[in-house]
Formats: structure tokens, sequence, C-alpha cells
């Protein structure tokens, strides 16, 4: 089980998004920095206990319409061999010491337990409480065992989000920014085969809910 320290991360996590998300294709603000939030998400459990995973939600509130974006992310002791261009940076934890910090859509740890999240076989849990399960995250599956042995991550990121190919010819979407919709829980997207969803607030605290991620067939 991951333990979720009490302690200082320097330069934060809202720090480094603040310098990576305005260079991402998916990104709605303007010429000036995003001002974020954190907004809400859920953890993963790396079955070997090396790497830290969480989906945050991080509200750009720098334009009158604020923004919540999703960022997957992936903390590791030691650089990720063959993913610099995926490091969203690096920052010094008050316990553990320096840390990478990833998009996790190129982390092959992420996408296996989130396709695990997906099939059902893994739980999510809860983003800040140390061994809670996180009960608000809904999932869906049809299909065939979505087996990851040897799954390389190769994602391509657009206008709308990130695309990452899955096991039986699927395609996993990452809805970057986040849309909400009036059903709580979130419905299953027409023509998608999985979905993983859950709720989040704005900064005025109204509770809003959205999909995350939708599983595709190409």
């Amino acid at each position: 089980m991951a333990i979720i320290h009490r302690t200082t991360l320097k330069p934060t996590k809202l720090e480094l998004l603040t310098d990576w998300l305005p260079s991402r294709p998916w990104y709605r603000g303007g010429p000036d920095a995003p001002a974020l939030t954190k907004s809400g998400g859920f953890r993963l459990e790396d079955p070997e206990g090396e790497v830290g995973i969480e989906f945050m939600v991080a509200t750009d509130t720098s334009a009158p319409e604020p923004t919540a974006y999703l960022a997957p992310l992936t903390y590791r002791a030691a650089p990720l061999a063959g993913a610099e261009h995926a490091l969203v940076g690096t920052t010094e934890h008050g316990v553990l010491g320096s840390r990478w910090v990833y998009d996790g859509c190129h982390d092959p740890v992420l996408v296996a337990e989130l396709l695990a999240l997906i099939e059902g076989r893994v739980p999510a849990h809860a983003q800040s409480i140390d061994g809670a399960l996180d009960p608000e995250v809904v999932r869906s599956y049809t299909g065939a065992p979505l087996t990851p042995d040897g799954l390389t991550p190769e994602p391509a990121d657009d206008r709308e989000g990130t695309r990452i190919p899955a096991p039986h010819g699927t395609v996993l979407h990452i809805h970057r920014v986040l849309r909400p919709v009036p059903e709580n829980p979130p419905l299953r997207p027409e023509g998608a085969v999985g979905h993983v969803a859950r709720g989040w607030q704005d900064p005025q605290g109204t509770p809003l809910a959205a999909v995350f991620v939708s599983l595709h067939t190409a």
C-alpha cells in the first residue's frame, strides 16, 4: 500500500503543472500563465510499490471561465528510461528525496493499472487518505480481458486530449479537458466499450462530474 506523506514538495505539483500545461496541444488557456488549484482526483496502486500514480484534476482560474484539466501523473525515484520527452519536472520530497514527475500516459505502470481499473481488477484509491478506497470513482467495461503484458505506451496528443493504443485493438482516450455532465455518476460515452468517471469541485465548491477516460475500439 502506498503511503501518503504529509511533508514538503519543492516545487509543488501545481507549480510543475503551471510550467508544463501551456506546452500541451489540448491546453485552452491564453498567453498568460495558468492559475491552478487542485480540485480533486484519485490514485492507483503500483503492485511493486515503486511508482506513485495519481489522476489529478487541476482547475485553471486565469480566464473568466475556469477550465478543469486531467493530469495523470507518475512519481519515480529515478528517471524512466526513454521517457525524457514525457518529464513534467523534478521535485524534492521532504521524505523521499528527489522525485521525477512524468506525464503518466507515457508510463507503462500507469497505463497497466488504468486498464486494470477499467476492467474491474483493481480499485481506485483516495487521493489524500492512506489506505482508503475511493467509492466515487465509477468504471465500466465490456470486452475481452485487457492483458497489458509487454505494453509500451505510445500516446498521441491532439486538441481533444491524449490517445493511447491498448490491447485487442482498443484505444484509451484520456479526456484532458474535463466537460461536466448532468448525470452523476457520468454514463459511459456512446460507442465506448469502457470508461472511468468521477466528480470534483470547482473553485466555488460546486460539485461537478465528468468522464475522465473512455476506451474505444480502433
